[in-house]
């Protein structure tokens, strides 16, 4: 390992990794490089954690830097919390998404506010892993989208990987971090496998253009990174040139790439799992409408999950966005300019 300008390391031939297997490489690559590093949840010990995460990472460095917790959230959060305060550096996991809620008060009260209340001088260098979003079949508390809650709070950095690449990078840079970071990690590309890049993609809180284009700008995160690229080509038949924004970091947020594509497209389609009311996404259309205003040809268009609790696995498929319901959105955008503009709610998707 050689070390790069933003604390990281440049890693020689990490290979082909699944994301989970990016993520528990970057575990184990940061428990061997600090000793302050503890990795600690329900069942991710012995076990390896329900999507087998940290497997092998008890055996290698022992039950005192990875070990079960009891199933209480809000206590593993609090201590947590305890440890940091002290010079620890802990990495916890939420087992799913919505597993999460019983430690939002320790989360959105304390952890996100005590490096402000003390005036900066207690810092609280703590990852809090969440498994999120949909399409592994799971029932309502086990697949959520819960983003909405943790960039509306001061005090989080939120992140999200749509590569496994990004997966590796991203956790060894948020574990360097003095600021307390939610690592969401989408559940289906937990088994999606790619070569590891030898070192950081992008800086922490950047954005990144995963494909190019001159039409219209197609913006989500994690699991949607896929999707996103899969209509860019659906669109590409259709001679429409789709460029894909990954925004990786939810908070910070990216302006300054995410407007640079906007206002060279004119257009944009903002893509998320989770429900449309008050969703991540709405933010992003009114910055992107604050700044790119007269360079928009079209109202943005959105796509997202229903305003329902989560559905059954059977209903599952139709509540994620999918290729057809953001080809759907990018046809309203109405790419002929001599056409009147759509108006109304029926803009969204």
């Amino acid at each position: 390992m050689t070390a790069v300008a933003d604390g990281t390391e440049t890693a020689q031939e990490l290979g082909s990794l699944t994301m989970a297997g990016a993520l528990n490489r970057a575990l184990a690559d940061e428990l061997r490089a600090d000793e302050r590093v503890l990795v600690y949840g329900e069942d991710v010990g012995p076990l390896g954690g329900v999507f087998r995460v940290t497997d092998g990472l008890a055996a290698e460095f022992g039950d005192r830097r990875v070990f079960d917790s009891p199933l209480a959230e809000s206590g593993i959060v609090g201590t947590a919390i305890g440890m940091a305060m002290h010079g620890l550096r802990p990495v916890v996991e939420m087992q799913f998404d919505a597993f999460s809620y019983p430690a939002f008060e320790q989360i959105v009260s304390h952890l996100a506010k005590l490096h402000n209340r003390s005036r900066g001088r207690i810092t609280l260098p703590v990852v809090i892993r969440v498994p999120y979003g949909g399409g592994i079949g799971g029932v309502e508390h086990h697949c959520d989208s819960s983003e909405a809650y943790w960039v509306a709070t001061p005090g989080l950095k939120v992140v999200t990987p749509g590569t496994a690449s990004d997966a590796y990078w991203l956790m060894r840079q948020a574990i360097a971090s003095d600021d307390p970071v939610i690592f969401l990690e989408p559940k289906r590309r937990y088994w999606a496998k790619e070569e590891i890049a030898a070192e950081p993609a992008a800086p922490f809180s950047q954005a990144l253009v995963r494909r190019t284009g001159s039409d219209v700008t197609l913006i989500g995160y994690g699991s949607m990174v896929p999707t996103l690229l899969e209509a860019a080509d659906a669109a590409a038949q259709e001679r429409i040139s789709a460029e894909v924004v990954d925004l990786r970091s939810l908070s910070p947020f990216d302006d300054k790439t995410v407007v640079a594509s906007v206002r060279r497209t004119g257009r944009a389609v903002v893509v998320h799992e989770a429900s449309g009311f008050a969703g991540f996404g709405a933010e992003i259309v009114a910055r992107l409408t604050e700044q790119c205003f007269h360079q928009l040809h079209a109202p943005i268009g959105r796509v997202t999950g229903f305003d329902i609790p989560y559905p059954p696995p059977m209903l599952e498929k139709h509540h994620l966005p999918s290729v057809d319901r953001i080809l759907d959105a990018v046809d309203r955008l109405q790419f002929d300019d001599t056409v009147a503009l759509p108006t109304g709610p029926g803009n969204d998707a």
